[in-house]
């Protein structure tokens, strides 16, 4: 990445222009962009034009344009970054006001004018303009029949070719069954050679065309038991014959080692190898692997100096107690501001009390390990094992506010639900307004009074009926008896 120029005021606010020139560039591009930011770069529209005799021709037009950004997006495959937004500047070919798509590329200069540019911005601006941050590691993980090649840079690990091709098993021959059992067993072990003489030709050929062996520095050839032995074979025998000069002269960059399987996730286990630290130890993917191992082995052997979550660190920031801070790039990236501005204090907050602060790449894979444990950890200069109970009392306030809640909301239903009862009753009705408002200003009320209330009417209601049906009943007897008589 290249400085083209700096703009940036006293309070935070202004501008900064940049130059990407490879694909790890665009990464960082797109962790600088935020929802808000005004963007300034040159963008290609397809513009209709009608002759005089109604033929209508499109033409491509090269415009510059500064869109303020609505939504963000990033395509890891082509490293490339997408941004929509509303036209800020007017143009004769793009309306003011009006939306636009604008795919941002290597080579073409981008601006960026953020209302205020915080540390974590202006530190990832000092990487990526670093020099001394090219270096760059291949890393080929393979078992029989699968194979990725990836390129492993600072900040992501890209994979730049998966070979996947069925190789038959091995068939062992029948034994004693003659010669046709024989033969039979030795075509099912030819299937299974030239099935895998296709899958390392495949290898070998994908390596050659993604690996630049000018820039990259070590190139992990990983698998389980003699995969990568065989294949390395088969590599330079390939390379003898061929005359691939590029493979012969770096041979000396490859380096053997052990994976679990041949998928991606495996890399994490062949970075932590100690074999493999000395090739890689002047890149920044091993710093941030070599912190991410020593939080794991602190938090087997010494809990109290290891935590993750937010609410753990913070607490244990506040004591000055975080030797080395561990989160990932996603944690900026948070669409609410207030989000970000908590993970950008706190990184700031750790600089300041000399602490040690390792920024993962949610696309690398020690960032994708980090990030399951919540994308912040810390590892602490002295052991806390009071942390939980503060994390605990913390939660316990919240509940204890949201249980008042309730209560209130609950004493609220305790006081509508008599007058509901009290509505089926129209002789108790004042009285029971009157318990209902007594209830609500002083709480002098009581449910059960109001209960016995709600009884001893329904008694008098019941026996009242009791006595009118017994009046209607004599005056049904007398009246048949006089007209029996």
């Amino acid at each position: 990445m290249k400085l083209l120029s700096r703009k940036i005021e006293k309070n935070s606010h202004g501008s900064i222009k940049l130059l990407p020139q490879e694909e790890e560039d665009m990464w960082h591009v797109y962790n600088l962009l935020a929802i808000g930011d005004y963007v300034t770069a040159v963008a290609f529209r397809k513009v209709q034009k009608e002759s005089k005799t109604g033929s209508v021709s499109t033409n491509k037009v090269k415009l510059k344009l500064k869109i303020s950004v609505d939504s963000i997006d990033f395509d890891s495959a082509m490293c490339q970054v997408r941004i929509k937004g509303k036209n800020y500047t007017e143009n004769e070919f793009v309306k003011l006001g009006a939306y636009h798509t604008m795919e941002l590329d290597l080579q073409f200069p981008v601006e960026i004018e953020k209302a205020s540019w915080d540390s974590v911005y202006l530190d990832r601006v000092d990487l990526a303009c670093d020099p001394r941050q090219s270096a760059e590691v291949a890393a080929v993980v393979m078992q029989t029949g699968l194979a990725h090649v990836c390129l492993i840079t600072s900040h992501m690990t890209l994979i730049r070719a998966k070979v996947e091709i069925a190789v038959p098993k091995k068939r062992a021959g029948n034994f004693g069954g003659g010669g046709s059992s024989a033969g039979g067993g030795q075509g099912g072990a030819n299937g299974h050679d030239k099935g895998v003489q296709r899958f390392y030709a495949a290898v070998y050929e994908a390596i050659r065309r993604h690996v630049d062996f000018k820039i990259v520095k070590c190139c992990l050839l990983a698998s389980p038991g003699f995969v990568k032995n065989d294949f390395f074979a088969y590599m330079i025998d390939q390379a003898t014959k061929k005359g691939d000069r590029d493979v012969l002269d770096n041979r000396g960059k490859f380096l053997l080692c052990h994976s679990s399987s041949g998928f991606k996730h495996a890399l994490n286990d062949v970075l932590n190898d100690p074999s493999v630290s000395g090739r890689i130890e002047s890149t920044k993917a091993f710093g941030e692997v070599k912190a991410l191992e020593a939080f794991h082995e602190m938090l087997n052997t010494d809990p109290d100096r290891a935590y993750y979550g937010y609410e753990h660190v913070r607490l244990a920031n506040e004591s000055k107690a975080v030797d080395t801070l561990l989160v990932t790039d996603g944690l900026f990236r948070s669409a609410q501001l207030a989000t970000r501005k908590k993970y950008v204090d706190l990184v700031e907050s750790v600089k300041e009390q000399g602490g040690d602060v390792k920024v993962f790449s949610t696309l690398h894979v020690s960032g994708e390990q980090l990030n399951q444990l919540s994308g912040v950890a810390a590892i602490l200069r002295f052991p806390m094992p009071d942390i939980d109970e503060g994390v605990g009392e913390t939660e316990g306030a919240e509940d204890d506010g949201s249980d008042s809640d309730d209560d209130h909301e609950n004493t609220s239903r305790k006081g509508l639900e008599p007058t509901e009862l009290k509505r089926s009753d129209s002789n108790l009705s004042q009285r029971s307004t009157s318990s209902t408002t007594s209830t609500g200003n002083a709480g002098s009320a009581s449910v059960g009074q109001i209960s016995q209330d709600l009884h001893a009417a329904h008694l008098s209601r019941t026996t009242s009926e009791l006595s009118t049906m017994s009046e209607e009943a004599e005056r049904d007897l007398a009246d048949f008896e006089q007209d029996f008589l």
